[in-house]
């Protein structure tokens, strides 16, 4: 862990206090990885807040320990990277590591869609509801010394999703009032490169679909939607590789 993130509900109102248990990970790590002990100080921050600093204020003699919080008041936050990705469902191994990678890359919001050709049984995954992706997006964040995480939501299809049209919320992270690029990846009809494309400082819509591609249903749909359908290569790559790989250089382009 590069920072122990808090979240607001923990600072009790003693002082800021808050009590982490024996088997919290937090205390795993500053006490058995940092070997931390009481009055020592680590970096910290609130979750959606700001970064700081924390103190070890006692161990207690279950193994639990008291930590207390100050703010930085001169902090400024990371950067977000003006991105918004939307993935189609895939097995949860697979995009536990996905949700994490990209909060650690520092994505606005990342939208998880049903598609025609994925996998149905994926979308019956409990990562959703039992905590699972929530503790991704901040794994991530933690490695990357953040306090924010991506604005994550659900869709059954491409079609609700394209309907709702979240990247238009003001959660998205952009910047008002101007328009995103759109962009789905696909490597069997592709109109352009993903490549070719120019550097621009307009906030980026992207699409990446299963490893089984977008069906041609889908593709009018895009088209019909303003999405440019771009390819990165030949190879057919795996969902968690197209979404790094996409992000790392919309990230080049758009920064």
């Amino acid at each position: 862990m590069n920072i122990i993130l808090l979240e607001e509900h923990e600072l009790g109102p003693k002082q800021g206090l808050s009590n982490f248990s024996r088997r919290d990970e937090r205390t795993i790590h500053l006490l058995k990885v940092l070997h931390k002990r009481a009055g020592d100080t680590f970096d910290a921050g609130i979750l959606g807040g700001k970064r700081g600093t924390g103190r070890i204020e006692k161990v207690n003699f279950d193994g639990s320990i008291f930590v207390s919080f100050q703010a930085d008041e001169h902090d400024l936050r990371l950067p977000r990277l003006r991105l918004r990705m939307a993935v189609a469902f895939v097995r949860p191994i697979q995009m536990r590591r996905i949700l994490k990678a990209l909060s650690n890359m520092g994505l606005c919001a990342i939208d998880v869609i049903g598609t025609d050709l994925g996998e149905k049984s994926y979308r019956d995954t409990k990562l959703f509801v039992d905590g699972g992706s929530q503790a991704a997006l901040i794994e991530g964040a933690i490695q990357a010394r953040d306090t924010q995480i991506p604005v994550l939501s659900i869709f059954d299809s491409l079609d609700s999703w394209l309907k709702e049209r979240p990247w238009e919320t003001k959660q998205t992270g952009f910047i008002t009032n101007e328009t995103p690029l759109f962009f789905a990846l696909d490597n069997v009809r592709a109109e352009s490169s993903f490549f070719l494309l120019s550097p621009s400082r307009k906030p980026m819509m992207l699409a990446i679909g299963p490893e089984r591609g977008w069906s041609d249903r889908e593709r009018d749909l895009f088209e019909k939607a303003g999405f440019l359908r771009l390819s990165m290569g030949e190879r057919a790559l795996r969902t968690e590789t197209a979404c790094v790989a996409a992000a790392a250089f919309a990230m080049e382009k758009i920064l």
